[in-house]
């Protein structure tokens, strides 16, 4: 309908990291009658979840930003222009088949306590999309042997950093 709204949602597979893409309405939505084939998402086209996708994705080390899995919406209609843009490779879930995609659909259910079905998503702001990844990524997960995504997170960076880092001797 009209009224739907979105957040994105980005995991780092090996940590569980989470970061909650704002998704504002384009400029002009709901101003003019809906057009046959025009934005998906409720006026979220596929521009806009590129570029919220590309902003979320430079805070992040170039190792930790290989591979991208999404469904078969019609947001990543410019997964293309992604991939050029920031050499990430993006990978399609086959249609109707949510368990290729099991630590997103995972943490979309605990995101479900702060957004409960029917929530309006876009009342929500890009400091309280952050706040709530924060409080998501503190807390502890029986997969990550009960460290919190934070601390496996801050894990996997020092082990990078290590790695590059040349010994003499």
């Amino acid at each position: 309908g009209l009224n739907r709204s979105a957040i994105g949602t980005l995991v780092e597979r090996t940590t569980r990291f989470t970061v909650l893409l704002h998704l504002p309405r384009m400029d002009g939505y709901g101003r003019q009658p809906p057009v046959k084939n025009g934005p998906a998402l409720a006026g979220r086209g596929a521009d806009a979840v590129r570029d919220a996708i590309t902003q979320a994705l430079a805070a992040l080390p170039e190792q930790l930003r290989r591979t991208l899995t999404w469904d078969r919406g019609k947001e990543m209609a410019g997964h293309a222009a992604l991939t050029a843009g920031t050499g990430l490779g993006v990978y399609f879930a086959d249609p109707r088949s949510p368990w290729q995609r099991g630590t997103n659909e995972n943490t979309n259910g605990l995101l479900r306590q702060y957004f409960p079905k029917g929530t309006d998503l876009s009342r929500w702001t890009r400091h309280e999309l952050v706040t709530i990844a924060s409080t998501l990524n503190d807390r502890p997960r029986k997969t990550l042997d009960w460290k919190t995504p934070t601390e496996a997170m801050n894990h996997q960076l020092f082990s990078l950093q290590e790695d590059g880092v040349a010994t003499t001797g």
